[in-house]
């Protein structure tokens, strides 16, 4: 395990302790969540914790099933408790960036029907300024060239991402276009202009939506609460 998995773990483990039972909680995705899940699937039996987890995405509902904790798909619910994801940039004001994984579509249906939502990151996720790491859109195929032109032509520096010569399809069997932005100067206009692109189904600018922060350090997590 790298250090930088230590610390991952260490957050995994502190989110955990703010898992109530009897509650809905939903389920993040990516590397660092994956050690949360780990974690609640042990609190499940050894405390015999009774909860159920709404996974933002195919790989965390296999891996939270595999541990003992049951799962429910998004409608199959009346609310959800608590939402514990990562993220993959996160500014002073609790803004962020996610969609790494490719699943900020599923993330963000879920995240804004929870009451709370948590994200837990290593440090190195703590930004100044969001925009260094590249701004994620999902978007239909059909008429996906040319929704790139137009990105394109407006400066963002798209990039449809690719693995191994094919499309990375999304759980929603949609694409993920890349856009290498730099620096996102007033997220809040952005996020509205996206929005308003046929075509994009969901970006991955979080805004507003996060109430605290788990960080990873090097002298232990440091819990931070938006104010």
């Amino acid at each position: 395990m790298t250090h930088q998995d230590e610390l991952k773990q260490l957050v995994g483990q502190e989110a955990v302790k703010f898992i109530e039972n009897n509650t809905i909680v939903g389920l993040g995705t990516g590397s660092t969540v994956k050690f949360m899940v780990d974690a609640l699937g042990q609190r499940v039996k050894d405390e015999h914790l009774s909860i159920v987890g709404v996974p933002t995405s195919e790989r965390t509902r296999k891996q939270a099933n595999s541990l003992g904790i049951p799962t429910k798909g998004i409608d199959e619910v009346d609310h959800i408790d608590l939402t514990i994801d990562g993220a993959d940039e996160v500014d002073q004001n609790f803004q962020g960036i996610k969609g790494g994984g490719g699943a900020h579509l599923w993330e963000k249906i879920v995240a804004i029907n929870s009451h709370k939502n948590m994200w837990i990151v290593d440090e190195s996720k703590m930004v100044d300024q969001l925009g260094a790491f590249p701004l994620p859109l999902e978007v239909i195929p059909y008429g996906s060239q040319q929704l790139f032109k137009r990105l394109e032509n407006r400066g963002y520096k798209p990039e449809f991402r690719m693995k191994d010569g094919k499309y990375v399809t999304t759980d929603s069997n949609n694409h993920i276009i890349d856009l290498h932005l730099g620096r996102i100067e007033h997220p809040n206009e952005l996020a509205l202009e996206l929005d308003q692109l046929t075509g994009v189904v969901e970006h991955g600018l979080f805004l507003n939506l996060v109430n605290t922060v788990i960080v990873g350090r090097e002298d232990g997590p440091e819990v931070l609460h938006a104010r």
